[in-house]
C-alpha cells in the first residue's frame, strides 16, 4: 500500500506560525564572551520573541549578566531580558538592580527565586523578597516590566506537591507576570498534561515550553537528577555509545528536539524557548523546521 506523501509524518505541516525564543549565560572568559556573541548574532535574524540571559546561584553572576544584557540591547535588534532572583539579595538590593535595568530600557525581567550556592537548602535574605510571587509584585511596583516566570511541569524540587507547585505558579501570574517558561522536559506528554492541569486550575496566561537539544547526554543525567526532570530510556538508548562522537551526538540531539517541538506544535503548541548554552547551531536548525526564517532587516 501506498501513501500519500502529505500523509507522511516527516511532510505534515506546522498548522500555524510559531515564534521562538533564546536563553543565554553570561560569559566567564574572552572566549566564552566570543562564543556568545557568535550565537547572539547567528540567532538574531529569526527575530525571536525576545532574548534572555540567566542569572547565576546566590547572583554570583549579577554583573556579567547586566553587561551581557545591555550589550545585547544596544547592538542589536535583539529585546533581552534580564533574570533576576531574590536569593541572597536585601529587597532594598533587588529594588536597585530592576532600576538600573529599567533607566538602561531593558523592560522584561525573568523573576525567579533562585537557588543557593554550592547546593545549599534554600533560605529567604532575611530583609529580602522571600518567593518569586513576591519578587513579581515588587517589580510591578517600580515600573511596569514585562515579567516572565518559571513553569516546572514536572513539579519543582523543593515544592511538597504538585498541586502546591501549580499553585504556586498561579500565585507568580496573580502578581503581575506575562508568562510562564517552563523548565525543560522531554517527553511531551509531560508538557501537554501540565498545560491541561494549568487551564483547569484557571491559568490563562501562556506557558511557553523550555526547550534544551542535549549535546551532552551524561551531563543532562546528572543535572536533570538535581533538578527533577525525568530522562526517558529511549533517550538514554538513542545516545548510546555516543560519548566520544560528538558530531553524531549533535545530530541525535536535533533531531530529538525537532521532533520533540513538532508533536508540541502538532497540539496546538505555538510558542518555544530553546536553552541554547550558549550556542546556535542546534538551535537554529530546529527554528528551520519549525519554519522561523530569517527576516530582513
Amino acid at each position: 500500500m501506498s501513501l500519500a506523501t502529505s500523509e507522511l509524518p516527516i511532510a505534515a505541516a506546522i498548522r500555524r506560525p510559531v515564534s521562538v525564543s533564546f536563553e543565554f549565560f553570561p560569559p566567564k572568559t574572552d572566549k566564552m564572551q566570543q562564543s556568545l556573541w557568535e550565537a547572539v548574532q547567528r540567532l538574531e535574524p529569526l527575530a525571536p520573541q525576545f532574548v534572555s540571559v540567566t542569572y547565576g546561584a546566590g547572583g554570583t553572576t549579577r554583573e556579567r549578566t547586566h553587561e551581557t544584557v545591555v550589550r545585547i540591547a544596544r547592538e542589536t535588534r535583539l529585546k533581552p531580558a534580564a533574570h533576576l532572583t531574590c536569593v541572597g539579595h536585601a529587597k532594598g538590593e533587588v529594588d536597585d538592580i530592576a532600576r538600573r535595568y529599567w533607566d538602561e530600557g531593558i523592560r522584561h525581567i525573568v523573576a525567579l527565586r533562585g537557588d543557593m550556592p554550592d547546593g545549599q537548602p534554600y533560605a529567604a535574605h532575611p530583609q529580602g523578597y522571600a518567593y518569586a510571587a513576591d519578587l513579581v509584585a515588587g517589580l510591578k511596583r517600580i515600573a511596569d516590566f514585562e515579567i516572565s516566570v518559571a513553569a516546572y511541569p514536572e513539579m519543582h524540587p523543593d515544592a511538597p506537591s504538585a498541586d502546591f507547585d501549580l499553585d504556586n505558579l498561579k500565585r507568580k501570574l496573580d502578581a503581575g507576570a506575562t508568562r510562564a517558561i517552563s523548565q525543560y522536559f522531554f517527553d511531551p506528554a509531560v508538557f501537554l498534561r501540565f498545560q491541561e492541569r494549568a487551564a483547569r486550575a484557571g491559568i490563562a496566561a501562556p506557558v511557553i515550553p523550555g526547550i534544551l537539544p542535549v549535546t551532552n547526554f551524561a551531563q543532562v543525567q546528572k543535572f536533570s537528577a538535581a533538578c527533577g526532570a525525568s530522562v526517558p530510556a529511549w533517550m538514554a538508548h538513542l545516545f548510546e555509545g555516543l560519548d566520544d562522537d560528538p558530531e553524531t551526538r549533535r545530530l541525535v540531539a536535533a533531531t530529538v528536539a525537532a521532533e520533540q517541538c513538532r508533536a508540541l506544535a502538532a497540539n496546538g503548541v505555538e510558542q518555544f524557548h530553546f536553552y541554547t548554552l550558549n550556542r546556535a547551531d542546534l538551535a537554529y536548525a530546529i527554528s528551520h523546521i519549525l519554519g522561523v526564517r530569517p527576516k530582513a532587516a
